[in-house]
Order: C-alpha cells, then structure tokens, then sequence
C-alpha cells in the first residue's frame, strides 16, 4: 500500500466523526491544526519545534491519540510551476518514515502559497513580527487542512 492516500481514497479512509490533523511540516518546526469532529473547520493547535524523527513523531502521535485524531493531512510544498523539489521529497519520506509508526490514513494536499497567504491576513490583522512568527505554522497547516476539509466535504457529497 502507498504510503500517502490520494484525497479521494482519504475521504473513505479517514472516519467520518473523528478530527482530522493537518500539519505544515518545515526544517524546524512542524505547525499542527485540527479539525473538529464534523471535519468542517480547521483550527490552529500547535508547533512542534524539530529535533529528529523519532522524537518528532513521538510528539506527533501523541497528540493524535490526545485530540483523537482519525487522519493526517500533510502539505505537499509543489513548487509554482508544479514540479517537486527537495521539500517535497522530504515531506514524502517523512509519510513513509510515519507509516511505519501509526495505522493512521496519510493524504497529502498541495499547500502552495499557504504560508504566504497566511502571513498576509496576520499583517493585515496588525499583529506583530514576532506574534506572527510564533503562529504562523500553525496557522499554516489551519489553512492547508481547511483546504482538504472543503474538498472532503465535496467528494462526501457527490457521493450520497
């Protein structure tokens, strides 16, 4: 089996009635949101500061089994033109390396210009530098979830 589901194999896999995790996963930090039960809105939880695999996704499943998390979204960081570059390839060794660890389904949505989007609406809600970088992962991965979320909503429809 794949490592990562396409999004349409999630929407099955994925238990309607359990939150969905989406991450932004960088160098450093790893910034977490949720969803809420009806996998409708995507909100902001947390970051997790890197420091090797092993820890990092001990601290990941640990929240997953903390907030009941039925499923990953993981940004896939495609460049503009839509080609995949080193970030892209590490975000699907980092799917492989997590399989290996959780029966959780894993998709992986195209988070082009999230962080920029993001940190545009932070600056025009005025909040500081330094506010915005301790959220902006975070709210990154609301913002890539979300995105996964609508899309879920939709195949689920088309559906019944």
């Amino acid at each position: 089996m794949a490592a990562d589901l396409t999004i349409e194999e999630f929407s099955t896999a994925a238990p309607i009635g359990t939150r969905l995790a989406g991450l932004d996963l960088g160098t450093k930090t790893i910034g977490i949101a949720v969803s809420d039960p009806g996998q409708n809105v995507a909100s902001p939880v947390t970051t997790i500061r890197r420091v090797k695999f092993g820890q990092d996704a001990a601290s990941l499943l640990s929240l997953c089994a903390t907030e009941k998390i039925g499923g990953l979204v993981l940004g896939l960081p495609v460049n503009m033109d839509g080609s995949e570059g080193p970030r892209c390839q590490a975000t699907r060794a980092f799917v492989r390396n997590l399989k290996t660890l959780t029966d959780l389904p894993v998709t992986l949505w195209d988070e082009r210009l999230s962080t920029m989007a993001v940190e545009r609406a932070m600056i025009e809600a005025d909040l500081s530098r330094r506010k915005r970088a301790e959220r902006v992962d975070a709210a990154a991965a609301a913002y890539i979830l979300q995105g996964a979320l609508d899309r879920l909503a939709t195949l689920r429809r088309q559906r019944v």
